[in-house]
């Protein structure tokens, strides 16, 4: 079943997203970036109040991805990708990206904050940030 409402298009676009975001981080990178793409729709909180679509949540603006500005983002979506990009739209979540809203890349060590929103661990380059219940309720 469906944790959030995806046209075919949507699908792409997070296959897009996901690619575009963490193909160098292999599978599971690109995996995480899904995640936190469909709990930003899925969560109205923080950043993400009235976010309801996919299209939504990727062009934000601002709080948006910066994978978006790039044209690699902007290439035809595979099928492996399109693969993945279903797995979160049925509702299944990675480690340290179950509950996030956020990940990036620091030059060094993870903060244990990042915004007031809590590490929930590393994959590779990227740090993952979950908000407690009390500022995201429906986590």
């Amino acid at each position: 079943m469906a944790v959030i409402r995806a046209t075919e298009k949507d699908v792409e676009t997070l296959a897009r997203l996901m690619r575009a975001e963490a193909e160098g981080e292999g599978k599971l990178g690109m995996l995480l970036a899904g995640n936190v793409g469909v709990n930003r729709v899925r969560y109205d909180c923080l950043d993400f109040i009235n976010i309801r679509t996919v299209q939504q949540m990727v062009f934000q603006s601002p709080g948006g991805f910066e994978a978006t500005t790039k044209p690699y983002f902007y290439q035809r979506a595979r099928p492996q990708d399109i693969a993945l990009a279903r797995r979160f739209i049925a509702g299944e979540r990675f480690h340290p990206a179950e509950y996030s809203l956020w990940f990036f890349e620091p030059t060094g060590a993870c903060p244990a904050q990042w915004f007031n929103q809590w590490n929930t661990g590393r994959f590779k380059a990227h740090c993952f940030f979950t908000p407690s219940t009390t500022d995201c309720p429906r986590l």
